[in-house]
This record gives structure tokens, sequence and C-alpha cells, in this order.
């Protein structure tokens, strides 16, 4: 029997990439989210099923759990910005829907996958974050709030692990260009949003991120990448970006 994966925010970006990259693998690929029509059209181009969930309704996800039988690796990857403001403007609503994503989704999904990650004899969890968990920048306060505390739950899920065959990984990106994350994060402006990559010769896309993962996952079950940063070249840190070309056309 294929091997189960469960993949979060998987109506589009990395996480549908990922989807994509797991079932090529020979992964049973269950892709959450809560976009339905999204999800039907990933399952009839990849053959995985699509479940639609809110990981930030508790029920919702205890409900998703309790249908699956068993949980080989498990993708933390919903998420997402909002907004770009300072500190000093920035909106407590906005901030309050980022934790509710990106942190306390992670959690809830993760507390009620656990008990079939143990029981499998070996299970994976990755938590898809970003170089904001690490490095603050202007206008980033609430995201980057928020994936510094993912990173945290990561790390303490790790230490509090250890001793059983279950692997906690985190993968951070940096700048990776999709359809929706800066058009999101800057509220449909697409003109700002393209704004962000003008210049980088190849930001990241989300099938880089998506191969990171499965590199991650498809390691001998005793090893363990802690932490994976990945980067386009012209990212040399959160706050040094080369705008120009660096390859040949």
């Amino acid at each position: 029997m294929a091997p189960k994966a469960v993949v979060t925010g998987a109506s589009s970006g990395i996480g549908a990439a990922t989807v994509r990259r797991l079932v090529k693998d020979g992964f049973d690929v269950v892709g959450v989210a809560r976009r339905a029509d999204r999800l039907r059209a990933l399952e009839e181009e990849t053959g995985a099923r699509g479940v639609s969930v809110d990981i930030t309704d508790e029920h919702a996800v205890r409900r998703f759990a309790a249908e699956l039988d068993t949980c080989d690796v498990l993708v933390n990857n919903a998420g997402g910005a909002l907004g770009a403001d300072p500190v000093a403007a920035a909106s407590p609503e906005d901030w309050q829907r980022m934790f509710a994503v990106n942190v306390l989704g992670t959690l809830r999904v993760t507390q009620a996958l656990l008990p079939l990650l143990r029981a499998g004899g070996g299970g994976t969890i990755v938590t898809v974050t970003s170089t904001a968990a690490f490095t603050n920048y202007d206008g980033g306060g609430g995201y980057s709030a928020a994936k510094h505390a993912e990173h945290a739950l990561a790390e303490t899920l790790r230490l509090e692990l250890n001793g059983e065959p279950v692997r906690v990984i985190e993968v951070a990106p940096g700048m990776v260009r999709t359809e929706e994350f800066a058009v999101n994060r800057l509220r449909g402006d697409r003109e700002k949003a393209a704004a962000v990559y003008e210049g980088v010769d190849r930001p990241l896309g989300a099938e880089d991120v998506a191969e990171c993962v499965a590199l991650v996952v498809g390691l001998p079950a005793h090893v363990n990448v802690d932490h994976l940063v990945v980067r386009p070249l012209a990212q040399a840190a959160q706050h040094k970006l080369h705008r120009g070309p660096l390859f040949e056309p």
C-alpha cells in the first residue's frame, strides 16, 4: 500500500505543487484546503484526493482526522501574509488572521494527525515556514511574528518527540513567486505585487519548494533535516536582493 501524505494549503501555490510532486513519488496524497473547486481541479489533474477543510476550525480538523486510517507524512503548508503596514499602523485583525492560519492552524492539524504519524512506525512532519521566521523586515511585523511562532512550534515539537520515530522538518523559503501570495498580501493590487519581483532573475517558484519538500521526505528515515533554508540565487539574505540579470537568456 502506498504511503499516505496530507498536504495543507493544497489549493494553490506551494501546496498544489507539493501535491503534484508527492503523487509523482508514489504517495497516496490527500490535499486539504478551503476552496473545494480548486481541489476538484487538482484531483482531476493528479489523482490525489481533495478534502475541503478550514484549518482554523478545530471541529472540522478533528472530523477530517477521524476519517483517515493512516498518515505517514504531514506537510503543514497552509499560511499566508496579510498587509505590509508598519507596526504603528498595522491591523490587529490582520495579525489575528495570520496567527489563526499560520500558527494555530498548523498546531490543530499537527495535534489531530500526530497519533496516526506515531502509529505508523515512522512518520514525517514537514512545516513550511519562511525566512521571515528568523529575520524581520520593514512592513513584515505580523507575518514575521507568525512565522517565528510557527518555527518555535516545529523546534519544540522536535525536542518533545525525540526518542520516537517521527521526524520534524522545517523548510524555510525566501522569495517565492506564486500566483497569489503577494497579491493577497497587498489586498489584490497586482501592480504592487508584480513590483515585488521586478528585475529579479528567476525568483523561486512553487515547484522549487515542492522539490525541497520531496527531497527531505525522501531521505532515509533516520535522517532528519532540522531546518532547510532555500532562496533564489538573487537573494543572499532577507535584506540583500539583486535586481538584474544573473543568467544567460
